[in-house]
């Protein structure tokens, strides 16, 4: 990326994850960062995770402000969210409750009861994925359960990203990057599906506009930090940003490590995994991202690092020991009611090496999706796998992806890639190039080569072995 502003155009890009909003203001022609912003959001905890609304509105509105003079500066802005998010809203676009996220497991009795009733391969041809508990269909056939007299009031129905973006633009739109986590928008012909739509009861004009590939979502109205007349662009779901971000072309695979942890590619062809593996997502450059995901991956490994009462990088190698950190279910495997799973303890076992097997485990588990991610294109890759997200940045992140791939890493240079795709995004409003062409043109991709470790296929047998074990539960 580029090393001085200059005093050219200026775009932000919002990245509103599960735990913070951060917000990046950039310059268009070289894609330096020129300032940044962070605001923390409120999770509940217990058996549902669940954040309000009005927490990711106030968070991006104090991220923007810490970008100083470039916020009133920028010329367009484009959000980059949480996938799957269930955001119900009243008639004057108040939430009617807390957004059910997408990690809240509760929903997986109505993914099942869905997946039931038609089987795997209608949703994989039709839809492009199987829905499992995070996505957003099976959460609305949650609430309207648990909780249908909220159901019943609802004049909108939106996804995270649909709702920070109508704030800032006034429109009910979406991006099909997003949609397609809902489980009611058909891939194959890229429309709401009327038919399923009846049949969870959620009528289809509480829905936001779909908007395609480059497509403006409105201007900033007065009364925020932003100058008036600001342009929105379309936003996309988290990975889709991500993907924008890297400027991704296909058969280069990229895994996640943050909140949850995520393998995908871009692709040409339209995923279709009726095992559910691979959930086809569609790219936010008219693409496909087929998609594995894990719900335990940094948290979970802070977790057992602070059981331990060891710092997140005192892992040591050696030992007999495997560990299926699935401490809040698991979304691949599918494993909704799943929880840890630690044996192969000894006397002469460290904790350190039990903090190794949390690693192993979480990498496993998204390691062992990836050949399914890159067939989609009938093409495995032999190129270096990107690792970005925060754990990224660590050690022994880093060491575990090469040991259990024996593949070679690269690590981008570039930081917060959910937002720079966002960036890339409103940048490509105002020089009608590509999301993509513009990353690439920044170089967000360019970072260290790490060589490939000699795969350890003894801890990859250990937990080939306790998978079984976890299933059986």
């Amino acid at each position: 990326m580029g090393s001085k502003a200059g005093t050219g155009r200026v775009v932000l890009g919002v990245d509103s994850s599960t735990q913070s909003t951060k917000v990046l203001a950039v310059d268009v022609d070289s894609g330096t960062v020129l300032a940044a912003g962070q605001a923390p959001h409120t999770v509940s905890s217990g058996a549902g995770r669940e954040t309000d609304p009005e927490v990711w509105w106030t968070a991006l509105r104090d991220a923007i402000g810490q970008t100083g003079e470039y916020a009133a500066r920028a010329e367009a802005i484009s959000v980059g969210g949480q996938q799957h998010g269930l955001v119900v809203l009243d008639a004057a676009g108040r939430p009617l409750r807390p957004a059910l996220l997408w990690n809240d497991v509760r929903s997986a009795p109505q993914a099942a009861a869905l997946v039931e009733r038609h089987g795997a391969q209608w949703w994989a041809e039709r839809f492009g994925s199987v829905p499992a508990a995070s996505f957003t269909a099976a959460k609305w056939a949650w609430l309207t359960e648990h909780e249908p007299e909220v159901a019943a009031a609802a004049a909108a129905v939106r996804l995270p990203h649909d709702f920070l973006t109508e704030r800032l633009g006034g429109a009910a739109v979406t991006d099909r990057g997003d949609v397609s986590g809902t489980g009611w928008w058909a891939s194959g012909t890229e429309t709401y599906d009327d038919g399923l739509l009846a049949e969870i009861g959620l009528d289809p004009a509480l829905l936001p506009t779909v908007l395609g590939p480059g497509e403006e979502a409105g201007t900033v109205s007065a009364g925020l930090p932003l100058r008036p007349g600001t342009l929105v662009a379309s936003g996309t779901g988290d990975n889709a940003a991500a993907a924008l971000g890297l400027g991704l072309e296909p058969g280069r695979a990229v895994l996640s490590l943050g909140t949850s942890g995520t393998v995908y590619a871009v692709s040409r062809r339209r995923p279709t995994d009726a095992s559910g593996t691979v959930a086809g997502f569609a790219a936010a450059d008219g693409g496909w991202l087929p998609l594995a995901c894990t719900l335990n991956c940094t948290l979970a490994v802070d977790k057992v690092a602070a059981l331990l009462r060891l710092d997140r990088e005192e892992v040591e190698p050696g030992g007999s020991v495997a560990f299926l950190p699935f401490l809040d279910g698991e979304r691949t495997p599918n494993l909704p009611y799943a929880s840890g799973l630690l044996t192969g303890l000894r006397h002469d076992t460290s904790a350190g090496q039990v903090l190794q097997a949390a690693y192993d485990g979480a990498v496993y588990a998204l390691l062992s999706a990836l050949d399914h991610v890159l067939a989609v294109d009938s093409a495995p890759s032999d190129q270096p796998l990107l690792l970005i997200g925060g754990g990224a940045r660590g050690a022994a992140w880093l060491d575990t992806v090469r040991r259990l791939s024996g593949r070679a890493v690269q690590v981008p240079r570039a930081a917060e890639l959910v937002a720079l795709g966002a960036a890339a995004q409103a940048a490509a409003l105002l020089t009608k190039e590509s999301p993509s062409a513009v990353a690439l043109r920044w170089g967000t991709a360019a970072g260290a080569l790490h060589p490939p470790l000699p795969r350890d296929d003894a801890a990859l047998a250990r937990l080939s072995s306790a998978l079984p074990l976890a299933a059986g539960r």
